[in-house]
């Protein structure tokens, strides 16, 4: 490195500054490092000097990184070693302003969310049936399976709503539960038939091991001899991991979280109101709701292939 490039005797002194009055990890130096040298040499490659740069240019500068498909994680942390470094720089007087104030920080990644087709999950809900009707030892534990399996598909609930359901909430003859969600707000979730009789299997199997015990009746709907009194959802991920591998299913494509997804993607295929998925999987935001919104656009896509009258696949037909 030339020793006359000012702008790297910049950059290495607010390196030494991180180091001494920060006391920044050695990853966190090396990161900053190599974050500054990026910027400082882009911008020399329009001569502009480091010290030098404005807030249009490092923007510009944003915008290229994001163009090369950066991560949003290394986005993030590249946009935070430029804001210190400016901070620095203004502190010490070497510049009148912070052209860092006004960057605005990258937008967090929405990934479509993996999807479980409804032969996979038939496959596993017939697996979970066949293993619940085994009469070996654990036959409770595999009708309770069937029993979380069939509530969580039927009704698109959280992991942490589905094992912490209260035993009274239960009403079978409407085919309800009330679902206790974020922030304390409720919601009413319907359940399917398949649900309402995996259910009805598991509660008598359920009586029948408690009176047999002698046990106290259990606050929760799925009660475990876990601290929490209730089955831990780490505990029942894995569990349904294991049941996919059983059924033939890939276990990295699924978790409680996939069924989830799957809950609200196969409504929309089949003609459901974005509003209506929204308000069942307990979102407030519709913009949370809206990463479905692929499935919808498929949707439209077959509708105009098969039904717009200048639609070539349409005209053949005729």
């Amino acid at each position: 490195m030339e020793t006359t490039d000012i702008s790297w005797a910049h950059l290495e002194s607010f390196i030494e500054m991180m180091s001494a009055e920060r006391t920044s990890s050695i990853n966190t130096l090396s990161s900053y490092k190599y974050d500054l040298e990026n910027l400082r040499l882009t911008l020399k490659e329009r001569d502009i000097p480091l010290i030098k740069a404005t807030s249009e240019d490092l923007r510009t500068y944003l915008k290229d990184q994001c163009h090369k498909n950066l991560k949003t994680s290394s986005q993030k942390r590249r946009l935070s070693a430029i804001r210190q470094f400016y901070k620095f720089v203004f502190r010490e007087g070497l510049r009148k302003d912070d052209p860092s104030e006004t960057l605005e920080s990258p937008k967090k990644e929405r990934n479509l969310p993996k999807i479980l087709n409804i032969t996979n999950i038939e496959r596993l809900l017939q697996k979970a049936a066949e293993e619940a009707q085994c009469t070996s030892k654990g036959k409770l534990k595999r009708i309770q399976m069937l029993a979380m399996i069939e509530i969580l598909y039927a009704t698109g609930i959280r992991v942490s709503e589905l094992v912490t359901l209260p035993a009274h909430i239960l009403n079978l003859k409407e085919r309800t539960i009330i679902i206790q969600g974020k922030g304390n707000k409720e919601r009413l979730a319907i359940l399917s038939f398949s649900a309402i009789c995996a259910l009805n299997e598991y509660k008598t199997a359920l009586a029948k091991i408690t009176s047999a015990k002698k046990v106290q009746n259990n606050s929760w709907l799925f009660p475990a001899s876990s601290k929490e009194g209730y089955v831990p959802r780490q505990v029942f991920a894995r569990n349904l991991k294991a049941l996919a591998i059983r059924a033939g299913i890939e276990p990295s494509s699924i978790s409680p979280h996939v069924i989830r997804h799957a809950f609200a993607s196969h409504l929309l295929e089949k003609g459901a109101d974005l509003r209506a998925v929204q308000t069942l999987l307990g979102h407030t935001d519709i913009s949370t709701t809206q990463i479905y919104t692929h499935v919808l656009q498929k949707n439209l896509h077959r509708l105009i292939k098969n039904y717009h009258p200048l639609s070539k696949e349409t005209q053949k037909k005729d």
